[in-house]
């Protein structure tokens, strides 16, 4: 992006040159995402699961396994926002389901709301990390 700005500005007028324009603009949005990044990098923390001293509770990290009323069984990981990956297992802790989990313990009934209605989960299992192998 770099060398097209530049070769754009030895192209001459600048005001009507629109290689020159969009590639300011591009470079602009470019260290505009690289700033938010770093800063992002600075203020994050890693969280180790394993050190968790409730086990028993559901927090950030865990590994949960929880029933819908209709039966059906799901296992999720509570991850951060940026790492979150539906398709993985790997939900938000901001998202809804996490927010129902949120220190709950096994065999807890909790309601989730859903945008078909309120909905019962029981909680089946937590992990944190790599504590056992095996679900709590």
């Amino acid at each position: 992006m770099v060398d097209i700005v530049s070769s754009a500005a030895g192209n001459g007028d600048r005001s009507e040159n629109g290689d020159y324009i969009y590639g300011k603009r591009r470079l602009r949005e470019i260290d505009r995402r690289i700033r938010f990044l770093s800063k992002r990098l600075e203020i994050a923390q890693v969280v180790d699961p394993g050190q968790q001293k409730n086990l028993d509770q559901v927090f950030f990290g865990a590994i949960v396994t929880y029933a819908h009323e209709r039966g059906a069984e799901r296992t999720i990981t509570i991850v951060g926002v940026d790492e979150a990956d539906l398709d993985r297992g790997q939900v938000s802790w901001v998202s809804p389901i996490a927010r129902a989990l949120m220190k709950a313990r096994k065999g807890d009934i909790l309601e989730f709301r859903t945008p078909a209605g309120i909905q019962n989960i029981e909680l089946l299992g937590v992990r944190h990390g790599a504590t056992n192998g095996e679900e709590d």
